[in-house]
């Protein structure tokens, strides 16, 4: 299962319809959760998925919208004596913040949290799923955006592999050794097979545009990325290290993107519609303006090319 799934979208402070920022991502084994603002813990509740279920969460900053839920979130994993260990990620230059957030008040620490903190741009983490990377963004502090890659697979061809007369246990053979010799001839895989793409999931809040934004949303399948404000705002937008709609829509389509999310609103705009008009002068792909609990599949694979 891959999919996207909202906890808030508010920035900076909640509203009646509007959570505090949060959203988990589910891909096959690994359930990340990103920036879990004030009340992520309550809105965990409503989805159906368990703190158990949590294998990684990833901070981008220390802003309350992002952070002001980690203590109620790493005392519910020992609460329910999370049987994992659980990684989280973060600006390294705020490593006070989450010593504070994390010992916030007294409970009995039971769950095993992995603290691994951003050191600088550019740092990968080896997932068994592929490659969690950062990449730094422009925002009054430290702040650093995610992107999950897969890496390219291929899909083995039945008609070349029956062409050649290979089945059974020589196909496995053939896709961990890369070649097999028949009757004196040797068939590479790239022969039998086309490659298959790996999938791409990058995650954008707090900044200014800069060549990290680019970089974390080159390819994506999924792009989740702070939408704070409109164009007739964009001043303050860049004053204040936050992007529009149409310049969240502009990247995604300068960058490839397949689903454009749309999320962290300020409180000022009452219809998310406008958000939705704005991003769709830019961007002609699939285009979501995220609400509070919606789910949002991760896009089919794409087509597979020529090997």
């Amino acid at each position: 299962m891959r999919e996207l799934v909202v906890l808030g979208t508010a920035s900076q402070a909640p509203t009646r319809q509007r959570n505090h920022n949060g959203y988990l991502l589910r891909w096959d084994d690994e359930v990340l959760l990103f920036d879990p603002g004030e009340g992520s813990q309550r809105q965990l509740l409503h989805t159906g998925i368990s703190a158990t279920d949590l294998t990684r969460i990833c901070v981008t900053h220390f802003h309350g919208d992002h952070c002001l839920g980690l203590p109620g979130m790493i005392q519910r994993l020992s609460l329910d004596r999370v049987p994992h260990p659980v990684a989280v990620h973060f600006p390294a230059d705020g490593a006070d913040y989450f010593a504070r957030l994390r010992h916030a008040s007294s409970f009995y620490e039971t769950a095993e949290l992995r603290v691994e903190p951003i050191e600088a741009d550019r740092q990968r983490i080896t997932l068994g799923i592929g490659t969690l990377e950062a990449r730094r963004l422009r925002h009054p502090i430290e702040t650093y955006g995610y992107r999950l890659v897969e890496p390219d697979g291929c899909r083995m061809l039945p008609e070349k592999l029956s062409a050649y007369g290979i089945a059974g246990p020589a196909v496995g053979e053939l896709l961990r050794v890369g070649h097999l010799d028949l009757d004196g001839r040797r068939v590479t895989r790239d022969e039998v097979s086309v490659t298959r793409p790996g999938q791409r999931f990058a995650f954008v809040m707090d900044t200014g545009l800069c060549d990290g934004v680019y970089a974390l949303a080159e390819h994506a399948d999924l792009l989740v990325i702070e939408s704070t404000f409109l164009e007739p705002e964009a001043a303050l937008a860049a004053e204040v290290g936050h992007l529009t709609a149409a310049q969240a829509a502009r990247v995604a389509a300068e960058s490839g993107v397949r689903t454009l999310v749309l999320t962290h609103f300020s409180q000022r705009y009452a219809d998310p519609r406008r958000f939705a008009d704005e991003a769709r002068a830019h961007f002609d792909g699939e285009l979501i303006v995220a609400e509070d609990l919606m789910t949002v599949p991760v896009p089919p694979r794409r087509v597979a090319s020529a090997g």
